[in-house]
């Protein structure tokens, strides 16, 4: 890698140990996996072209309606010119819902569209999903960034007790670096179950992030995990796009190391069969000593192509 400070590469690992195809019972692939959150005794994968999400669970991945229709579809692509009504669920983050176990997933908000809230929790095993409107809480965090809403781009969360981590992916060929800012869980939550108004939740202690590039591309942020140290890992992408909401060719994906404020190493992810798979999403599975086990999601851009899940392995200098 190129651009990246010094020594960044030689402090962390990241092995993959494990690689699947992600389907439905019925076969039918799921598509564009942009996060991924624990909940009962599976993961549930949000799909940022559908409003569609995959309950995957021992020996089986089941559909989960998330959101309704968008003009009658549930799912969206550029190809069929219904890009611009996608929802664009790109954060999946752990939550609870009166003590109960949760998933909260965001939008990105890169459109009006893509700025809703959306609370999955089970009820005598099944899930139940609300969903609200919450353009306010992007309106404060672009602002707490300093990001133009336009070009705002929410792809990753990370949980720390009572307090959300967002991270803004950034474009460093726009001038906009990666960030992230502080949100109360239990705000949030009280905002998409509609106990508190959007308007209300407060947005705080904005951080941005050096990330280095790779081929002149930055890398910006795709997703976050907290591990039980306090410390955060970071998937990045060097993704070589105009804006917020095209899509560009993907040069190299990575692992960043964050202790607090700072950037302190910085590892790129192995290709798989040849091909830089950009992870969209990240999930703790465990921490024994230096070695992080995660779950990776990938999302390759391809509505035709079923999305790689990775199970990594990260060792921690």
């Amino acid at each position: 890698m190129t651009g990246l400070p010094a020594g960044h590469c030689s402090v962390v690992q990241v092995f993959v140990d494990a690689v699947r195809q992600l389907s439905f019972d019925d076969g039918t692939p799921v598509t564009a996996a942009s996060a991924i959150a624990p909940l009962g005794d599976g993961w549930l994968v949000a799909q940022d072209d559908s409003t569609i999400a995959a309950w995957r669970r021992p020996g089986s991945t089941v559909p989960v309606r998330v959101l309704p229709a968008v003009e009658g579809h549930d799912r969206f692509s550029e190809a069929a010119g219904t890009k611009h009504l996608k929802p664009d669920l790109e954060v999946a983050c752990p939550a609870e819902v009166d003590g109960a176990p949760a998933v909260l997933l965001l939008g990105s908000g890169s459109t009006a569209r893509r700025m809703r809230g959306v609370l999955v929790r089970l009820d005598d095993g099944r899930p139940v999903v609300h969903a609200a409107d919450l353009a306010p809480v992007y309106a404060r965090v672009a602002e707490a960034l300093h990001v133009p809403l336009d070009q705002l781009n929410l792809e990753g969360a990370s949980r720390h007790q009572a307090t959300v981590r967002w991270f803004h992916r950034g474009n460093l060929a726009a001038g906009l670096a990666s960030g992230s800012v502080e949100v109360p869980l239990a705000a949030l939550v009280d905002a998409v179950l509609g106990r508190a108004p959007a308007a209300d939740v407060p947005v705080g202690r904005p951080l941005t992030y050096e990330l280095g590039e790779v081929e002149g591309v930055g890398l910006a942020v795709t997703d976050a995990v907290a591990l039980p140290d306090g410390r955060l890992l970071l998937s990045a992408a060097a993704e070589d796009s105009p804006n917020a909401i095209d899509d560009g060719p993907v040069v190299a994906t990575a692992l960043a190391l964050v202790d607090g404020d700072d950037v302190v190493a910085v590892a790129p992810l192995p290709e798989v069969g040849g091909r830089v798979h950009k992870v969209e999403g990240l999930g703790l599975v465990d921490v024994r000593g230096d070695e992080v086990r995660l779950l990776a999601v990938v999302d390759d851009d391809d509505p035709d192509v079923p999305s790689t899940e990775l199970d990594l392995r990260v060792v921690l200098g």
